[in-house]
């Protein structure tokens, strides 16, 4: 967890009195106070979103309940565990099933945060209904994904011979919520009433991050031991430059009012979907009243002459990876005087220290921002709006009709806009394949190559529970390209009037809604049969588009952009 500094003298300069004004407003004492009067006045959902900050030692206490769980899946001879959760409910699972992987001896973990009817069917088609148990994760106990989802494997597994109905699903949830009442009535197997005081995005140390993990094999005490000492940490008032996550908070605040707001998360092969985690922190956190903090994760890693001035690459270094690739391109991005901040991890349980390191410093971030960090005032646009479409679906028999983009059009609305200082989000609302991210790299790589601007990925609807209150809330300097993938063939969904497929569709236009009405530069394309055809036919078409245009403008604008700032 050591910390290894390689900033220029300039961002040194820029981070001091960051450090010098969280002392003087006392911030690590009020945050440890749990003082909701540090960021804003008003206590709205403030006052009780800070259990996060002691979570780890109320686990402790769980352990037996968290065994108990492993001990029910033995019993019932699992061989997969299948998440539906969205956001904060997935996408820690998602970094311990990425890093540890099964232990031996423990059952596969799916972690299914899509509608997309393609992904269903995938996870549908990969386990035994019968051997497998159900992890039902909603924090308001009413998600549409996981309730549309609980009701398509619930389906599943009651028509299986030899099932064990309600044993096989484990609720996970805030007390008295309606997913809580349903899992009594459903007779599910265990119940993990999670601290209601603690965000979603915050819970990846509580039950909604534990019991995957527990499930997974991995050894708990020592997980939380380490998230326990990273917070003692945390607690030191008496030099700021020694406290790691009011440091990391301070370099992250002070960086992006500078300029420099995207921070760029650089992971050892290992740790690859540590960034996806951060993302959603940081986006979800920071992103409103027009500022906040514009996270990249899981971007090619290229020359520094890619990356404009808006940059503040954080690299975490796992000992004993496959690290040397990695290394050579920090220290030319060091040698090219852009801020690097370096975190060495001894070995994977150290994600537990960083779990809580970046949730300490996304709380500093948030005081130096003057936003609160707590809340997500734009995220329910996007589901009333989805709900609206819905409605219309149900009326009509249709979808409104949307209006899409070709690749060549997508190319040239992206080529018009491109600037320095902006940056270029692809949201897609599609299952994963080889094919199709490697295209998605390619598309990525052009636009840093060209344009020097920084470029996101999410897979939807999962990115609207993660960067989506970024995306309508943060600055206005986000281009957004909505891919869309023809729903084919689709899923029903129990007892629901639409489909796994129009759900999709539904949230992918209630999204583009909300962006529009935010004046957010957004369009959409509609992904044929073979969804990396698209892809690679938008980078095509943009480099043709990027190759018959002058660069002299771009680098005169790149020259009077910092002055702007």
């Amino acid at each position: 967890m050591r910390r290894n500094d390689q900033l220029p003298a300039f961002f040194r300069s820029t981070i001091t009195p960051a450090l010098e004004a969280l002392h003087h407003d006392q911030a690590v004492e009020r945050i440890w106070r749990k003082d909701y009067r540090l960021w804003k006045q008003e206590p709205t959902e403030i006052s009780n979103r800070l259990g996060w900050l002691t979570v780890q030692d109320k686990m402790r206490q769980q352990h037996a309940q968290l065994q108990d769980c492993v001990s029910v899946a033995k019993n019932l001879k699992i061989k997969d565990v299948v998440l539906l959760g969205m956001g904060g409910s997935s996408l820690g699972p998602e970094v311990f099933r990425t890093v540890f992987g099964a232990q031996k001896g423990a059952p596969r973990l799916w972690v299914l945060d899509s509608t997309v009817p393609g992904w269903v069917r995938q996870v549908t088609k990969s386990i035994t209904p019968t051997r497998t148990l159900f992890l039902v994760a909603s924090k308001s106990g009413g998600t549409i994904e996981v309730m549309s989802l609980f009701g398509h494997f619930w389906n599943l597994v009651t028509k299986a011979k030899g099932n064990h109905r309600g044993k096989q699903f484990i609720a996970i949830t805030d007390p008295g919520t309606g997913l809580e009442q349903m899992a009594k009535e459903y007779e599910f197997g265990q119940i993990f009433t999670n601290p209601p005081d603690i965000g979603g995005r915050y819970s990846v140390l509580s039950f909604f991050g534990l019991v995957p993990a527990a499930l997974l094999g991995l050894d708990i005490k020592r997980l939380l031991d380490r998230a326990a000492g990273m917070a003692e940490h945390c607690r030191n008032v008496d030099g700021m430059q020694s406290n790691p996550g009011a440091y990391l908070g301070a370099a992250m605040g002070s960086l992006a009012k500078a300029g420099r707001d995207k921070v760029t998360v650089l992971v050892s092969p290992t740790l690859s979907t540590f960034g996806l985690w951060a993302e959603q922190l940081l986006a979800e956190s920071t992103g409103k009243e027009g500022t906040g903090l514009i996270p990249i994760a899981q971007e090619p890693l290229l020359k520094p002459n890619a990356y404009g001035t808006d940059r503040f690459f954080v690299y975490l270094k796992l000992k004993g990876d496959k690290n040397h690739a990695l290394d050579r391109a920090v220290q030319a991005l060091v040698k090219a005087k852009h801020p690097v901040l370096q975190f060495d991890l001894r070995d994977r349980y150290d994600i537990g220290a960083e779990f809580f390191r970046w949730e300490f410093a996304t709380a500093v971030a948030g005081h130096l921002l003057g936003i609160h960090p707590f809340d997500q005032p734009n995220v329910q646009e996007s589901k009333d709006n989805t709900n609206r479409v819905l409605e219309s679906f149900h009326s009509t028999g249709r979808l409104p009709k949307q209006t899409s983009h070709s690749a060549k059009e997508a190319a040239q609305a992206l080529a018009t806009h491109l600037k320095p200082g902006i940056y270029v989000s692809i949201l897609a609302y599609t299952i994963p394949s080889k094919s199709f991210e490697v295209a998605m790299r390619r598309l990525r790589q052009v636009l840093m190559a060209q344009h020097q601007v920084a470029t996101t990925f999410g897979y939807g609807p999962r990115y609207l529970h993660s960067t989506g209150q970024l995306h309508k809330g943060g600055p206005n300097t986000g281009i957004f390209v909505e891919l869309v993938d023809r729903m084919a063939p689709d899923v029903p969904i129990p007892g629901k009037p639409f489909s796994f497929g129009i759900l999709a569709q539904a949230q992918a236009a209630g999204d583009l809604a909300s962006l529009h009405t935010h004046n957010r530069q957004a369009i959409r394309v509609q992904l044929g049969r073979d969804q990396a055809s698209t892809v690679n036919a938008i980078s095509v078409a943009l480099e043709k588009t990027t190759a018959s245009q002058p660069r002299a403008g771009a680098a005169a604008g790149r020259k009077t952009t910092r002055r702007s700032r």
